[in-house]
């Protein structure tokens, strides 16, 4: 009867996986992760178009509109094979560092607003060479992680309102959305009134417009890789009426052109203007960052008290993500909000994050889809606009009745997308806040961190900003 009872009563061992993710104790599976890791990779596979578009064929564009290519040959613009490749492999490394070491369901991968601001704020606005760009990244990785693994995380974190973290999202938002709308023909140059509404005969504009009409009914539906499906949707659809041409011999191949080139722009890397670019990067970033975190995790029912467990872990794990991605040649990699995706379907653990970051890898084996899809901006167009709305619902979280908020926060989000500058925006709206607030009586609430910024942006404004 003893035996009979021990027999009952003993439960099988966990497995090592199980133990090492502790599945059991978050209430998941190994099959339930997987499906969840494989869903977040959907949500997120458009940016393995989306990042050579922007770091590498609409920065060649700009040098040289008439033959792109010309700038890659005068290394005025990274190759967009070397993007790509670096795009994988810095979204597999971080995913991989987030899951097996910080153990969170969150992917990662170059991020959406950080890319346009090495684009077109620093490479093509300042005219700072993309190598030396890639140097700043890797020094704002560097930073990230130093702030990472002290107590120095929460003081900056209290040290900017959330007014204008909120802002500086929507902000971005508006950039990228603007960036899709020129790039796929939608809104186009004009002597009158600078910008005006394109052409919609024009068959590049239309293939726009249904890949936007696209993704957006498939959102709407609810399917979670709705911008990646919208993607390959217009893609078919444009080879199909010839609007896009099926010629591989213009996409080049997978390579390591662009790996180490962080360390070759140090010379340069520590000028004025790069502080404050690096400074731009690592706000963005560690604040993009902190509230992707806390969202997914409280999503997954993961917060403790409204803490974050493993939070320095979590944020280290990004930086060396960004780190590793600078060595590798693309711009800041980041927690991404598609996570959330993963999460819906039931992941909870890391297991969910090396998932993704394994497709990551296998992604690497269909290239020529990819780079076909960065070589046409009219079917990377749809993504960049339909980021730029989901980033924009940042805006409903803004006190507008209250305006010592609603000012300096309307001046970042409207100064990005007129300015073309990410760094433009959050400059201004961080010189405005302290004025307001100084105006309102409120001056002891602004921590002393933001007054300093307040000096370094109006010394920016004066002396770097030509």
């Amino acid at each position: 009867m003893a035996t009979e009872a021990t027999e009952e009563h003993t439960e099988p061992r966990p497995s090592a996986l199980d133990r090492f993710f502790r599945l059991t104790e978050n209430k998941t599976t190994w099959k339930r992760e997987l499906l969840a890791g494989t869903t977040t990779f959907l949500a997120m596979a458009y940016i393995l178009a989306v990042n050579p578009g922007v770091l590498s064929w609409d920065v060649a564009t700009i040098f040289n509109p008439e033959d792109p290519t010309a700038a890659f040959a005068a290394g005025l613009a990274p190759d967009p094979g070397a993007i790509f490749l670096a795009t994988a492999l810095a979204a597999a490394l971080g995913c991989l560092v987030m899951g097996l070491w910080a153990r969170y369901p969150i992917a990662l991968a170059p991020g959406m607003g950080l890319n346009a601001f090495f684009a077109f704020s620093v490479v093509v606005g300042m005219g700072i060479p993309w190598e030396t760009a890639l140097t700043g990244t890797l020094v704002s990785g560097v930073l990230f992680f130093l702030l990472a693994v002290t107590g120095v995380r929460e003081t900056i974190i209290n040290a900017i309102p959330s007014q204008m973290k909120l802002a500086t999202g929507a902000g971005i938002g508006l950039f990228i959305a603007f960036i899709g709308l020129r790039g796929g023909g939608i809104v186009v140059p004009s002597d009158a009134t600078l910008v005006t509404l394109g052409d919609f005969r024009d068959g590049p504009v239309l293939l726009t417009l249904f890949g936007l009409a696209a993704t957006a009914v498939f959102l709407v539906l609810g399917w979670r890789g709705g911008v990646f499906y919208g993607m390959l949707l217009t893609l078919g659809l444009g080879l199909a009426t010839g609007v896009i041409d099926w010629n591989l011999a213009d996409v080049s191949s997978p390579n390591f052109d662009a790996f180490g080139a962080a360390f070759t722009g140090f010379e340069d890397a520590f000028t004025a203007q790069m502080i404050i670019v690096i400074l731009t990067m690592l706000f963005v970033d560690f604040f993009d960052t902190a509230g992707t975190l806390f969202g997914v995790a409280g999503q997954a029912g993961l917060l403790k008290d409204g803490k974050l467990p493993r939070a320095g872990r979590a944020l280290a794990a990004d930086s060396v993500a960004t780190m590793g991605g600078a060595v590798l040649g693309t711009s800041t990699t980041t927690s991404y909000i598609e996570s959330t995706a993963g999460v819906s379907v039931g992941g909870r653990t890391g297991l969910t994050a090396v998932t993704a970051g394994f497709w990551f890898l296998v992604s690497l084996v269909a290239f020529p889809i990819f780079g076909l899809v960065a070589n046409n901006a009219e079917v990377t167009a749809p993504a960049l606009i339909i980021v730029g709305v989901l980033m924009a619902g940042q805006l409903g979280g803004i006190e507008w009745s209250r305006l010592e908020y609603a000012i300096p926060a309307f001046i970042t989000v409207i100064a990005m997308p007129l300015t073309y500058s990410i760094a433009n925006g959050i400059a201004l709206g961080l010189i405005f806040y302290p004025l307001v607030m100084i105006a309102k009586g409120r001056w002891k609430e602004v921590h002393w961190i933001t007054y300093v910024l307040l000096a370094v942006f109006l010394g920016y404004f004066l002396f770097l900003v030509e």
